[in-house]
């Protein structure tokens, strides 16, 4: 909305000045449903994305079980710790950190501080879908 920003002002002193309140609904009508487009392709992208990175998991065996539970979790905070992680999911912190280490094995988490103690770990692709879907054009 931040391009149209113009216009939209330009069409709200018109409604000022002129009273004319009808082309500053049918921008803003125009506005609401480009962005309620853009949620659905977003929330299509994102049911696509959560049953690729599903199905990456479905040939680890039982290691895939904690790793699904640890996918979950990313859906939920796509930026967490292993810490978090435990909490929330009632795993073990060892059984946390390997299945979050399953997760960056399958190209689905990344951990983003290169240190061996209190490490980051994000869900790239989630919030990158997040991001292009939350741009208004």
């Amino acid at each position: 909305m931040k391009e149209h920003r113009t216009q939209y002002y330009d069409l709200l002193n018109r409604v000022r000045a002129t009273g004319d309140w009808e082309a500053w609904v049918d921008f803003f009508l125009e506005g609401v449903e480009q962005t309620a487009q853009q949620a659905v392709e977003t929330a299509r992208s994102l049911v696509t994305l959560f049953q690729q990175d599903e199905a990456k998991l479905r040939h680890m065996g039982r290691s895939g079980i904690s790793a699904a539970r640890a996918l979950a979790a990313l859906r939920e905070r796509p930026v967490l710790n292993i810490n978090h992680l435990s909490r929330t999911s009632s795993m073990s912190f060892p059984t946390a950190s390997k299945a979050m280490q399953a997760l960056i094995n399958a190209g689905i988490a990344r951990e983003l501080t290169g240190r061996r103690r209190n490490r980051v770990f994000v869900y790239d692709a989630y919030l990158r879908t997040l991001n292009e879907g939350g741009q208004v054009s």
